[in-house]
């Protein structure tokens, strides 16, 4: 079984910046991909930023060139540094990562999700 726990979420001005950590433990034999997703009430599940084992990154239009996803594999955590921050960027914030607990076996996994709230 394998844990995701998230941090770094609060209340911000526009402008400001957060930085959200997801750090992955439990019987983990590789991690391929990893990422962040968020929601707001009655809306779906959206993907905010996603990076490869291989580094490569791809975000949604509406946060690139705010937002930076980044890992640390040696921690088995994911990072994303959101600047510039809009009120439209209020949502929970999810982690997602993909990878395996055996050679034959894979994992998907969700964090507990944290509230990022943008407002004067």
């Amino acid at each position: 079984q394998v844990q995701l726990v998230e941090s770094g979420g609060g209340l911000v001005q526009p402008g400001g910046s957060l930085r959200l950590s997801c750090a992955a433990s439990g019987s983990i034999f590789s991690i391929n991909a990893m990422g962040w997703y968020r929601q707001t009430p009655g809306q779906q599940r959206e993907l905010v930023a996603h990076i490869t084992s291989g580094g490569t990154t791809n975000y949604a239009a509406s946060v690139k060139g705010r937002f930076t996803i980044s890992r640390d594999n040696a921690k088995n955590a994911v990072y994303l540094q959101m600047n510039n921050l809009k009120p439209e960027d209020t949502a929970v914030y999810y982690c997602n990562v993909r990878g395996a607990i055996s050679i034959n076996s894979d994992f998907v996994s969700w964090g507990q999700g944290t509230q990022v709230t943008v407002s004067s």
